[in-house]
């Protein structure tokens, strides 16, 4: 692991793989860091270079303001990969980290070789779902809300018969930093990537587990629709984390995508 000083703040990351292969960043969702990544990870780095981290108030990363936007992470991200000395890269974004993967695109197209969108959306939830779920855990701490957001995350059979790996993704969720959750809860409600989908030209790939709860299968199918040329494809079995529930294929169709597009 490595920390490294990007758009002011000190950010968490991590690289596998083969220092000479095609660059591939991996950007986790709200409540997580970047060990959902793992298993991914592993599978990708004997073909690519794969760059995970903690966004901004996550994990072992240093939170910034209580107030950020899509824009900040969107920063932070470009400022560490230029910290890593990598160029053009393909953006794997998973949750609100597709938010910042669209973001990133919309400051620096050039820095995007393709894009993998992963159960997200440019534009997630509403003011009242995120006015709810932020006054949820200002008076009872991200604990108030684990236990719904992980029916959300995982499909019934994962929270059956994985329990343990339930319970450390639990204990992943509720010790994320109060403060970082709800900073980016905030930039969540006031993101909107819409108007720009359509600028999207670089190659694009949406997934979606079919049994998502946070980001349901039609409001992924409904942003890949405004991208133009995009691909998109249901995992089944899965939840909103499908790299946890589903990481060989998910591994399987972002290798697939970087090298069908030649990225």
């Amino acid at each position: 692991m490595k920390f490294v000083k990007a758009n002011g703040l000190v950010i968490h990351t991590i690289e596998q793989g083969r220092r000479d292969g095609p660059p591939l960043v991996l950007i986790n969702s709200l409540g997580t860091d970047f060990r959902i990544w793992s298993e991914v990870a592993e599978i990708l780095a004997p073909d690519f270079r794969v760059v995970t981290y903690d966004k901004r108030g996550h994990g072992l990363s240093e939170a910034g303001p209580d107030r950020n936007d899509i824009a900040d992470y969107a920063s932070d991200l470009a400022a560490l990969l230029d910290g890593l000395g990598v160029g053009r890269a393909t953006i794997v974004g998973l949750s609100i980290g597709g938010l910042i993967a669209q973001e990133l695109y919309r400051q620096s197209p050039q820095r995007v070789a393709a894009l993998v969108l992963c159960d997200t959306a440019a534009k997630i939830g509403t003011d009242e779902v995120w006015d709810q779920r932020i006054a949820q855990v200002e008076r009872g701490g991200i604990e108030a809300i684990a236990d719904g957001v992980l029916e959300r995350w995982f499909t019934v059979h994962f929270r059956a018969a994985r329990s343990a790996e339930l319970t450390g993704m639990r204990a992943m969720l509720t010790r994320t930093p109060k403060q970082g959750y709800l900073a980016a809860c905030g930039a969540l409600k006031r993101a909107d990537l819409r108007p720009y989908a359509g600028q999207i030209q670089a190659p694009t790939l949406c997934l979606v587990g079919d049994e998502d709860g946070s980001t349901p299968v039609a409001l992924v199918r409904e942003t890949s629709t405004l991208i133009p040329g995009s691909r998109f494809e249901i995992i089944e079995g899965a939840g909103h984390i499908p790299n946890v529930e589903k990481p060989k294929i998910v591994a399987e169709l972002i290798a697939e995508h970087v090298k069908r597009m030649g990225s």
